[in-house]
This record gives structure tokens, C-alpha cells and sequence, in this order.
């Protein structure tokens, strides 16, 4: 028979378990009191009995995961700055410190399990302000020593440059672990074959060493860059206006007075070719009719024209 201490302990695990499932899938905000309750099997009470507030129960999900992974993390690091003093140390060392124990950990159930790659990858993905005050609060001096060692492994990358691209590749990297298809992505990743830890580890270090050593963007790329943005610029500030056309009566009458008055300048240049061409028939029927006349009056005939449609159009529109 279980002791009521015993069952409370079982109770505010349940509560962890039930808690670390959903911010592994929802993220910290889309979690619910309601929700881990419904999960966990247990009432509102027992929530509030054990944690007081969300926060609390979060603060004590991710310090029971996040707390030995880190104090795992440093001793690693300790044991690699000891063994490659100084500049001696790779990126590669500093990946596997900040790596290898999480890849333990999740083939451990009694400490993480399998879902613990998502957990860790959803905590540095997420993007509430609660998580990254969390991170900021707790875990400070470890991003700093971690930090310091990359900087040492890539001394000719200036810190400021390192903070922001590593910002990335991690961040990238964690979004990865986050994700859902992450159990069909490793297969591919690997192409079927069998990998170790460590082989899947560095594959995973090379790209982001990539990113920490990528080359300045350089001249051509930029301009290459900045003309798209332009052509981007001159699309979005068309849309805007044909938008603007459509939503105001007053721009979409001056739109079509503008198509009509090009359309009437048109209409003017081709009247006043076919006025010359008449002209011109007229001027050349003459002369013909100069030329051939005979002095018998029975052969005399009068020259007509057909009837030009622009000539027509605008004795009409003369008249009215």
C-alpha cells in the first residue's frame, strides 16, 4: 500500500511529466493550468498544492532537465580546456562539451529519455519572454564559459562577430531538435547507414563550424543583394498603388481619365494620318484625271472617295 507521501510524490511527478509534454509541444504560452491538469489526471488543487503558479511548475520542469545537463556540460568543458590548453582547443571539443551530454541523456530514461533532444530543443526556441529570462537568470555564467571557449577555438573571428553567428547556428540548430519530424529527419540525415554518437555529432559540428567560419559577404554579393531589394521595392510600391486606385474613387476616376486621354491621343495621331492619306489620294486623283482627260464630255466621270470612319466619327461628334 502506498504512504500518502509516497502518492503525493507520484502526484507532482505526474504534474512534471504532464507539464514537460506540453511545452515540449506547444511552447511555454499555448500551456495551460487546464491542459496539464487534463494531462496529468489530477485537479486544479493539486496543481496549486504543489507549485502555487504556472511559473513556479515551470521553473521546476526545466531545473530539474536543464540543471544536471549544465553541471554535466561544465565538467566536460573542464576536462577538455585541461587536456588542449588555451588555443589549443578545437570547436569540435567545445560542440562535443556542450553536446555529448545531451546526446547521454537522452539515450537514458531515467534522466531525459528520447523526447529529451525536443525538450532542449523547445527551450532554446522558444521565444517567450518567460523562457529567455529563465535561461538569462539561471544559466549566464555556462553560455559565458562556453562562449569564452569558442572564442579560443576561433581566435581570428572577432567576439562580436562570434556572439551573433553562434546565436544563429545554435538557434538554427535547436529548431531542428524542436521540431516534430526530428525521428524521421535523423534517418535521412544519416541515409539508413548505422552512426555513432560521434559521427552524428560531427556532422552536425560541421555545419555549424561552417557558419561560425563563413567568409564576409563581399562586394558582388552585396550588390546582388541590394538590387533584388530594389526590384522587391519597385513591385511592392506598384502594388501599393494599383491598391490605392482600387480603394479611392477619386484616383481611380483620374486613373481612367489618364487612360482616356491616352487612348483619345492615339485616336488624334491616327485621324490625323488618315487625313493625310486622304489628302494625298485627292492631290494624286487629280493629277491622274489631268492627265488622261480628252476633250469628249461623254467619257468625263466625277471622282468619289470611300468614306473614311475617323473623318465620319468626327463630323458626328462636330455636329452634337
Amino acid at each position: 500500500m502506498k504512504t500518502g507521501k509516497s502518492s503525493a510524490g507520484d502526484t507532482k511527478a505526474r504534474i512534471l511529466d504532464a507539464t514537460e509534454k506540453l511545452f515540449t509541444e506547444v511552447g511555454y504560452e499555448a500551456t495551460s493550468l487546464r491542459q496539464v491538469t487534463s494531462r496529468a489526471i489530477v485537479n486544479l488543487a493539486a496543481v496549486n498544492y504543489h507549485f502555487r503558479s504556472k511559473d513556479i511548475m515551470m521553473h521546476a520542469v526545466l531545473s530539474r532537465r536543464l540543471d544536471p545537463l549544465n553541471a554535466r556540460r561544465l565538467a566536460l568543458l573542464d576536462a577538455c580546456e585541461a587536456r588542449w590548453p588555451g588555443h589549443a582547443i578545437r570547436c569540435e571539443h567545445v560542440m562535443g562539451a556542450l553536446f555529448v551530454p545531451a546526446l547521454q541523456m537522452a539515450r537514458d530514461p531515467a534522466v531525459g529519455g528520447p523526447s529529451f533532444l525536443r525538450l532542449l530543443g523547445r527551450v532554446y526556441s522558444d521565444t517567450s519572454p518567460f523562457i529567455q529570462q529563465y535561461l538569462l537568470e539561471h544559466y549566464a555564467p555556462v553560455y559565458g564559459r562556453f562562449f569564452d571557449a569558442f572564442a579560443r577555438a576561433i581566435p581570428a573571428l572577432p567576439r562580436h562577430e562570434l556572439g551573433w553567428r553562434l546565436q544563429f547556428a545554435l538557434k538554427a540548430l535547436a529548431g531542428v531538435l524542436a521540431g516534430e519530424e526530428l525521428t524521421s529527419l535523423l534517418p535521412a540525415f544519416t541515409q539508413g547507414r548505422q552512426m555513432s554518437d560521434a559521427h552524428v555529432l560531427a556532422q552536425l559540428t560541421a555545419m555549424v563550424e561552417a557558419v561560425l567560419n563563413v567568409a564576409q559577404p563581399n562586394a558582388d554579393q552585396l550588390a546582388a543583394l541590394q538590387s533584388a531589394f530594389e526590384l522587391g521595392e519597385d513591385q511592392q510600391h506598384g502594388a501599393q498603388r494599383a491598391s490605392s486606385s482600387a480603394n479611392d474613387p477619386d484616383a481611380c476616376v483620374a486613373a481612367s481619365a489618364a487612360t482616356m486621354g491616352e487612348a483619345a491621343s492615339h485616336a488624334a495621331a491616327a485621324l490625323g494620318k488618315a487625313r493625310t492619306s486622304a489628302r494625298t489620294a485627292r492631290n494624286a486623283g487629280t493629277k491622274r484625271a489631268a492627265v488622261t482627260s480628252v476633250p469628249v464630255r461623254a467619257r468625263e466621270h466625277t471622282v468619289s472617295f470611300p468614306s473614311n470612319p475617323l473623318d465620319d466619327w468626327m463630323r458626328m461628334r462636330t455636329r452634337t
